[in-house]
């Protein structure tokens, strides 16, 4: 009885956040806490990545943040938080599913035939399909962190493929920010003014950011269909 009980109180909890995510307005909460941390100077920052890490076990959608990263701090230390703040999160995730929700996620995956695949090819190469699988995901990522940590892989490879292969995305949800509060402030009159070559430089560095990231992606593309993993997962 204790262990039924601990089960529909996890599935409650998992119920009530998402329901939450639905009905309350949290994308207006993310914009207002990246423009709060933004004022805090460094502690902002480390305030952002223990936010962040949260909101990736708690399954709330990380895109609002992470480009609200590039509009508060820039490049650089936008990167630099989101990605220290994505991969601790991602490494939670992965300690939980396999220290304490292990048999309900296993009984959940063990239902969709293209995770087991995933699983066996996993078991097979390792940390180098989870690094191909965060290039190109075919699992969303908040679900995946909590898959991986089912399958056969140690935690530190897992860790470091993660972040490597999660590195691409980052550097152009953040450079996205970045570029929006250049072009923001130039429609408001605000901050310096900025020369043409300033511009250039600003529209070539997110054009070449994005054409990268989708070669990459790609790329990642090609080496999976070697693995035979199903090309469209249907979660």
């Amino acid at each position: 009885m204790k262990n039924i009980w601990k089960w529909i109180a996890l599935a409650l909890v998992v119920a009530a956040l998402f329901v939450a995510s639905q009905l309350l307005p949290v994308k207006e909460w993310l914009n207002s806490f990246n423009q709060w941390v933004g004022g805090l100077g460094p502690i902002g920052v480390v305030i952002f990545i223990i936010v962040y890490a949260l909101a990736t076990v708690l399954f709330v959608p990380g895109s609002v943040l992470t480009v609200g990263a590039g509009f508060i701090f820039g490049l650089t230390v936008g990167v630099f938080a989101v990605s220290i703040g994505s991969t601790i999160g991602a490494a939670l995730a992965f300690l939980i599913s396999r220290y304490i929700a292990r048999r309900k996620i296993e009984a959940l995956a063990s239902r969709n035939e293209k995770f087991k695949a995933i699983d066996r090819a996993i078991g097979e190469q390792g940390w180098k399909l989870v690094f191909l699988l965060r290039l190109s995901p075919l699992i969303p990522f908040n679900i995946s962190n909590y898959f991986y940590g089912i399958t056969a892989i140690e935690f530190w490879p897992y860790v470091l493929a993660s972040w490597i292969g999660m590195l691409p995305g980052t550097v152009l949800y953040v450079y996205l920010g970045t570029f929006g509060k250049a072009t923001v402030e130039a429609a408001a009159g605000g901050g310096r003014t900025r020369s043409p070559l300033e511009w250039a430089l600003l529209g070539l560095g997110l054009i070449a950011t994005v054409v990268v990231t989708v070669w990459v992606t790609q790329i990642a593309r090609k080496a999976l269909r070697k693995t035979k993993l199903p090309e469209h997962t249907g979660w």
